[in-house]
């Protein structure tokens, strides 16, 4: 893939949710080792279109698409995209108990290579990972987001980017609910993750400016009311933390 071929697209993208239509042509284009942040107030449309780019099935596109790698996966069901190199990191990520992370990862990452791997291969990788997201090793073994602090389960998640190498990363409100350390340890971990996929493409979204001043966006796009208004560099999730959302809300 040329370097300069999009990796990640949404184009006019509207999406419904119980027949009310909350995202009203929303367009966006992500390059191959581009971080771009996402930003709006509450009820802006940002978890309805982190929904629609994870394929839930609750939330119908009503037009336009959405393309990874030039192909069109608007249709495609959440584990197809997953298998795809697409990885969604949720807001609310779910407990599965029984199922300890590294067996979850194990079953993740077999369904991504299609092949099936030992306990023993992942473990190492795992461990390694863990030193470099500061992580205790004795978490591999605890069943997946049981009893975890929101610091352990967005750390979860940043080892789950880093052990499934996907080509492009949705974080969804990776910030919410965190402290200024747990924060820093999340934009480290992405930053540990991009240092060894250069390409990685990364699209945050977030409600507020702080992850920023760790992760430095390429771009930063303003959406409200389902439609993107505004899109610049970091320069503009300055603005927003000065002014809010209020100069955009006409």
């Amino acid at each position: 893939m040329s370097t300069d071929a999009p990796l990640f697209q949404i184009e006019g993208l509207h999406v419904a949710v119980e027949g009310q239509e909350i995202l009203k042509g929303v367009d966006l284009t992500v390059l191959p080792g581009e971080v771009h942040a996402l930003m709006g107030p509450n009820g802006s449309g940002k978890s309805t279109l982190a929904n629609s780019l994870l394929g839930n099935p609750d939330y119908q596109v009503t037009g336009g698409r959405i393309l990874f790698k030039g192909e069109d996966v608007t249709a495609w069901p959440t584990d197809v995209r997953g298998k795809s190199g697409m990885f969604l990191a949720f807001q609310y990520p779910q407990e599965i108990p029984g199922v300890s992370v590294i067996n979850f990862l194990r079953q993740a990452l077999s369904a991504r290579k299609g092949i099936d791997l030992s306990i023993l291969e992942l473990r190492l990788a795992i461990m390694e990972w863990m030193k470099r997201l500061d992580m205790d090793p004795a978490f591999g073994d605890r069943y997946l987001n049981e009893g975890f602090s929101g610091g352990e389960k967005k750390r979860n998640e940043i080892l789950q980017m880093a052990i499934l190498e996907p080509d492009f990363a949705v974080l969804d409100e990776t910030d919410s609910g965190l402290d200024i350390d747990a924060l820093k340890v999340v934009a480290t971990g992405v930053q540990e993750v991009r240092t060894d996929r250069p390409e990685l493409g990364v699209l945050l979204i977030t409600h507020y400016q702080r992850i920023l001043s760790y992760l430095q966006p390429d771009k930063v796009h303003v959406l409200i009311n389902g439609r993107i208004v505004e899109s610049g560099g970091p320069e503009l999730a300055e603005r927003l933390e000065q002014e809010g959302y209020e100069a955009w809300r006409s």
